[in-house]
């Protein structure tokens, strides 16, 4: 299996802990990764200490960008990421995606991965969703994106929080094609 280039974007959408779970998969997984950078919204930050109480700078081993760094590796196609996840996506992201907006690192390397014609997974989080928000996810859709809804799971049975997000971050992992532990529709829970 070929080692991904992999990046992740983290908007200031309420839902962090499915940003730091995923984050945290991936570290052990890096068999799996050839890179992996993070870039967080301006937002973002502050959304994880308040929901969280962490500092993510404490628990992320990977390389992470300033939310301005047009000079960062995602920021170009020429870097050759294989795919980009902005999780948790606010519908401000997604917006700015959607219109071709890049004026952050996030939206940026949005637009490269739509350029490039490689991965991205959009992760929204909000509820309900306005008619605009529904126009947009078909924009960018059609742009050749992946609406993943940090819409978690039932049938594992989760037991804390932290497994009910792992629902959302496991499907995220099967996107990327990186194995993990979902459990799949119909697979008894042991």
């Amino acid at each position: 299996m070929k080692k991904k280039k992999i990046a992740i974007a983290i908007s200031g959408a309420s839902g962090s802990i499915y940003a730091r779970l995923l984050l945290l998969e991936l570290q052990k997984r890096k068999e799996f990764l050839d890179q992996c950078a993070v870039v967080f919204s301006s937002n973002a930050v502050d959304v994880w200490k308040y929901e969280l109480d962490k500092n993510p700078f404490d628990e992320i081993s990977f390389p992470i960008y300033q939310s301005n760094d047009f000079m960062a590796p995602i920021a170009s196609g020429s870097a050759r990421f294989d795919a980009l996840v902005v999780c948790p996506c606010s519908m401000g992201t997604l917006g700015r995606i959607a219109t071709g907006v890049s004026e952050s690192l996030i939206t940026r390397a949005a637009d490269v991965m739509l350029k490039e014609r490689k991965k991205l997974i959009l992760v929204i989080r909000e509820t309900p969703y306005n008619l605009i928000h529904l126009k947009n996810m078909q924009s960018v859709t059609e742009a050749g994106a992946i609406i993943c809804p940090a819409s978690p799971s039932f049938y594992s049975k989760p037991q804390t929080i932290e497994e009910l997000a792992m629902t959302v971050v496991n499907r995220i992992l099967s996107l990327l094609d990186i194995p993990n532990d979902m459990k799949a529709w119909g697979e008894t829970n042991k």
